[in-house]
């Protein structure tokens, strides 16, 4: 089991068949999850109020969120296109009264595993072997981007330690469910959380 901590899905409709497999796992024991998605905007130009009612009334109980990225999840297809995932993307990461920050877990799907794990490279500055994961505006919402790529702490490349957001391909994943669930909860106690940015540029 994954500890009690209880999963909420933001993904988009063209990939709802894992989010409904995800869903099937509960049935047999395997996540607590909570399955609710946003589905109709909140009329309010308020941010901290529509942050407050996406967790209230969409996350509440959650404290990990897995963000499902297919080839329809990324930040070139327009604020419009992803106004939903965004909001619960932003939501998640909010930590307010009231509203405790979330673990984020980005699901790799396989369509994405080409266009995200690019193999590795030679740093001119370390001269050692690095990995190429391209998490950027052309696969992924800014939400996650930011909070993958948060904090290299001048470093040459990033470690575990200077990411908030967990990721993992779908054939890890479904071998494993709460081993990444759990890895995305721990980061909420993680140094890395004070750098968390809820609203990127």
């Amino acid at each position: 089991m994954s500890m009690g901590h209880k999963c909420f899905i933001s993904f988009k409709k063209e990939d709802e068949k894992y989010k409904q497999e995800i869903q099937s796992w509960k049935d047999e024991g395997k996540v607590d999850m909570i399955d609710k998605s946003l589905d109709t905007p909140i009329n309010s130009t308020d941010e901290d109020y529509v942050m407050r009612k996406i967790r209230e009334d969409y996350l509440s109980d959650s404290s990990v969120t897995i963000f499902i990225i297919g080839s329809h999840s990324s930040e070139n297809l327009g604020l419009y296109e992803q106004l939903y995932i965004k909001r619960e993307l932003q939501a998640s990461l909010y930590n307010g009264e009231g509203n405790s920050r979330n673990g984020i877990l980005g699901v790799v799907l396989p369509e994405m595993y080409s266009a995200i794990y690019k193999g590795s490279y030679t740093c001119d500055e370390c001269h050692k072997n690095h990995n190429w994961v391209a998490i950027d505006d052309s696969t992924v919402i800014k939400e996650f981007s930011r909070n993958y790529y948060l904090n290299s702490h001048g470093k040459c490349a990033y470690s575990e330690d200077d990411r908030y957001c967990v990721l993992v391909k779908w054939d890890d994943f479904i071998k494993d469910p709460n081993n990444y669930i759990n890895m995305a909860y721990d980061k909420r106690g993680k140094d890395i959380a004070n750098d968390v940015i809820v609203y990127p540029k």
